[in-house]
């Protein structure tokens, strides 16, 4: 994400640390930190829940009940309301500074969105209902959530009369995709724990030990105990994603894994995670990874010879 010549033209720079230039709408606001010099345990805190998501360079976080870790260009946090942030800034400077956005939601505006989802996106009855985060969540943007914050950037800083209807609409799904993201990231690290009491669990836990045979839809559906439709709209109401798209990425990051090891042979590596075609599989690595499967390999190569 990048901010537009506009932001640099209007904003006032009045202090190295944490400048904030902040747009202010009906249901957010949002804000943009910047810091041109080293600093350490800088205090921060917002009233509203907060999405904070990295622009530029590194922050050291410090939260409560969590061990502290480095926050990424390309990575987002979800703050619940009055959550208090110490932040350290070790590399920031004059010509390297530290960037990053920070939208306050309305609770009301995250309520209402939510009664949306229980009563358009319905979980399964064992997976409770959608509810507010009262905890930190960090992770990884995927795509469709880094386009709608930059899409946000874009429009808050936008001079348009009807700014706050767009802005609404784009948080609307910015919280329907924060949440998927999060019940996704729960499935994926608790699956196990929670597979004995939640029907979504139990298949996705299912579909981590053998994402290289053949699942289809009829298969995991009857793992559910659901009708094939019933169980493919819970699914991607649930993860964000179909069984098919998950199912690929779980096979993509072993693939991943396996191309670490500049001794295996790619036409092996997509057989053993489940591919029965090597030019679909080709295009969904590159899709995904952004290289492809050679590519990817060759700069694990690369990166050891360097070493050695």
């Amino acid at each position: 994400m990048k901010l537009s010549k506009k932001f640099f033209r209007n904003r006032r720079l009045e202090t190295l640390v944490e400048n904030q230039t902040s747009y202010t709408l009906n249901h957010a606001a949002l804000h943009v930190f910047e810091t041109h010099q080293q600093a350490d345990q800088v205090l921060l805190q917002f009233a509203q829940p907060v999405l904070a998501s990295m622009l530029e360079g590194k922050k050291v976080m410090h939260l409560e009940e969590q061990d502290s870790f480095e926050f990424l260009p390309g990575e987002s946090l979800i703050l619940p309301s009055d959550e208090l942030m110490c932040i350290d800034f070790p590399e920031a400077q004059r010509n390297n500074p530290t960037r990053c956005l920070a939208m306050a939601i309305s609770q009301a505006k995250i309520e209402q969105v939510i009664n949306l989802m229980n009563e358009k996106m319905h979980k399964d009855e064992s997976s409770g209902t959608w509810q507010m985060l009262d905890y930190n969540f960090h992770f990884t943007n995927d795509a469709a959530i880094y386009q709608i914050l930059n899409r946000l950037l874009y429009l808050f800083t936008e001079d348009h009369p009807s700014k706050d209807l767009f802005v609404d609409n784009m948080l609307q799904e910015l919280v329907v995709r924060v949440l998927q993201a999060n019940q996704r990231k729960v499935y994926q690290t608790q699956s196990k724990d929670l597979s004995s009491s939640n029907r979504i669990a139990y298949v996705v836990d299912y579909m981590k030990e053998n994402f290289q045979s053949s699942l289809s839809i009829k298969k995991l559906s009857e793992l559910a105990c659901m009708s094939e439709s019933h169980f493919f709209k819970v699914f991607k109401n649930e993860m964000g994603l179909s069984p098919t798209e998950y199912l690929n990425q779980l096979r993509i990051e072993q693939a991943a894994t396996l191309l670490n090891n500049p001794n295996r042979k790619i036409n092996s590596i997509f057989l053993d995670c489940g591919f029965e075609s090597r030019s679909y599989f080709n295009r969904l690595f590159k899709r995904m990874k952004k290289l492809s499967p050679s590519q990817y390999q060759k700069r694990f190569k690369n990166l050891r010879k360097r070493e050695d």
